[in-house]
């Protein structure tokens, strides 16, 4: 079933998108997307291509995601802070046919786009036109708006959405297809289940939860409200304006609402919020109580991951009953802790935590088989959290098995950072790592065992990381050592770097 065109055969007039002043009913978001479909077929996109999208948060953001699904090819978003050589990666790894591009990405673009072979077109988002590319706006002038063929992508569709990389690359995490049942477990989970939501989308939509829950919305009938750009007064802005009901956000992005002085707040009514969703990195619990202060009882929070979905709910009366938990497991799911072995773990001692295989999961790492089987143990499956559950069933995140920092929501890998400092002339070895940070969670640390006789300092450590990755991961302090602690085979023991700075801490992330 085509569900967004039964939206628009059944409420025409009302709104599917608003971006600032920019609206468009469900009427027109359909007709919109199926010209568009239909041109991306014209231009060579086959059924289950990978289409990148490389444009801000705005309304053709989701257009064209839903346009590209519609084809029957599978979208791919593209990380705004990505610098040329990672944004270059993608592109070839990911084997995507077709680009669309923002503005404020075309230097970027026309930087790499010599070297991206596999790409055959190109398509501006915006004001800029370049003669070897396409413009979305001809696209849709030439598409038919006729309704889609029978084999073009029904219900959710799928997506690729490219995770850092533990073994120094990114990796692509596909998804072919998404069934319209799964959806709604998920949004029934938050109480979203129900036709007639407004939903804010408040953080990047190249990230899996702003990207998935505004597509989610979408499958409900309900108004999506796109913000370009995050600021904490306009989201509440936006909240009273268009009576949102509900939205995600990075703790960090809570944060910085909660944080506006209480007269600021308190020009604005936020009474229509519904579900206020916080997820992607722990949320500290002076946040939590100043925003069921300010939004009532609707802040909920979940676990999971690109890789797993939705995994864990934490439900708003449980907040301040179960601080520093992130839920039991959503319903329909199975969690294990297991220990090294593979053993169930008993309640309260921490293991690796594993989800059994559902319809909400990835199908796995394109093309990387090995890494696949990594995440697999059988019929489960695992991005390498610890965690342990107490008696009644709560999860309880507590370490990483592997070194992922998680930054003001963002997931960092240590071995991309390592992989680009270790091009350095005068750095013999390097370990990063995350050390706490009360406003972002962790902030990237690198380790540098300088090479015998180099001058180096951690201005020109910082220097060499920005020129080859996005700022986000370039380390926010740097230290210095003769030598690193090793043990009898030579292997880098990386914890006795880290564990000092997260000493007399109960929670290691």
């Amino acid at each position: 079933m085509d569900v967004l065109a039964a939206h628009a055969q059944r409420a025409p007039d009302a709104l599917a998108l608003i971006e600032g002043e920019r609206r468009l009913t469900w009427r027109a978001f359909v007709d919109r997307r199926n010209r568009l479909a239909s041109a991306l077929r014209g231009l060579g996109v086959a059924k289950g291509a990978h289409v990148i999208l490389y444009v801000p948060n705005c309304l053709e953001a989701l257009l064209a995601a839903a346009a590209t699904r519609a084809a029957g090819a599978i979208p791919v978003p593209m990380n705004h802070r990505l610098v040329g050589e990672e944004v270059a990666y993608i592109l070839d790894h990911s084997d995507a046919t077709a680009v669309f591009v923002g503005d404020q990405f075309l230097r970027v673009a026309e930087q790499v786009r010599p070297a991206a072979a596999r790409v055959r077109r190109w398509i501006l988002v915006g004001s800029e036109r370049r003669p070897w590319a396409e413009h979305v706006d001809e696209l849709l002038a030439r598409g038919d708006p006729a309704p889609l063929p029978e084999d073009a992508a029904q219900g959710v569709g799928g997506s690729m959405i490219y995770t850092g990389g533990t073994t120094g690359r990114p990796k692509g995490a596909l998804r072919q297809g998404l069934d319209a049942s799964v959806v709604r477990a998920f949004m029934g989970a938050f109480g979203l289940a129900e036709p007639g939501h407004v939903h804010l989308v408040a953080g990047p939509l190249y990230h899996s939860a702003p990207g998935g829950f505004a597509t989610y919305a979408h499958v409900f009938g309900g108004t999506v409200v796109v913000m370009r750009k995050f600021d904490p007064e306009d989201a509440l802005r936006a909240i009273e304006r268009h009576r949102c009901t509900s939205t995600f956000m990075a703790p960090t992005l809570v944060k910085r609402i909660v944080d506006l002085p209480a007269s600021v707040r308190a020009r604005y009514d936020v009474s229509s919020m519904r579900a206020l969703v916080v997820a992607a990195a722990p949320c500290p619990m002076r946040v939590k109580e100043e925003a069921l202060r300010y939004f009532g009882p609707v802040l909920y929070e979940f676990y999971g991951s690109t890789e797993l979905g939705i995994n864990t709910v934490l439900l708003p009366e449980e907040v301040l009953r179960k601080p520093g938990s992130c839920g039991r497991a959503a319903p329909g799911l199975e969690l294990a802790i297991l220990d090294d072995d593979g053993r169930p773990a008993p309640p309260g001692t921490p293991g690796e935590l594993y989800v059994r295989r559902f319809p909400g999961m990835f199908d796995g790492y394109y093309k990387d088989p090995g890494a696949t089987r990594d995440a697999q143990r059988g019929e489960w499956a695992s991005v390498g959290d610890v965690a342990y559950v107490d008696a009644e069933g709560f999860v309880f995140i507590c370490d990483r098995k592997r070194d992922m920092i998680i930054s003001a929501g963002v997931n960092i890998y240590p071995a991309e950072i390592e992989d680009a400092l270790h091009r350095h002339p005068d750095i013999d070895d390097v370990a990063v790592f995350g050390v706490p940070d009360d406003d972002w969670g962790e902030r990237v640390h690198a380790a540098v065992q300088p090479r015998a006789g180099a001058r180096l300092t951690a201005d020109a450590v910082t220097a060499f990381a920005r020129a080859h990755m996005a700022d986000y991961k370039v380390p926010r302090e740097v230290s210095f050592h003769a030598e690193f602690p090793r043990d009898a085979a030579g292997k880098l023991l990386k914890r006795v770097l880290r564990d000092p700075y997260w000493a007399g801490r109960a929670s290691k992330i």
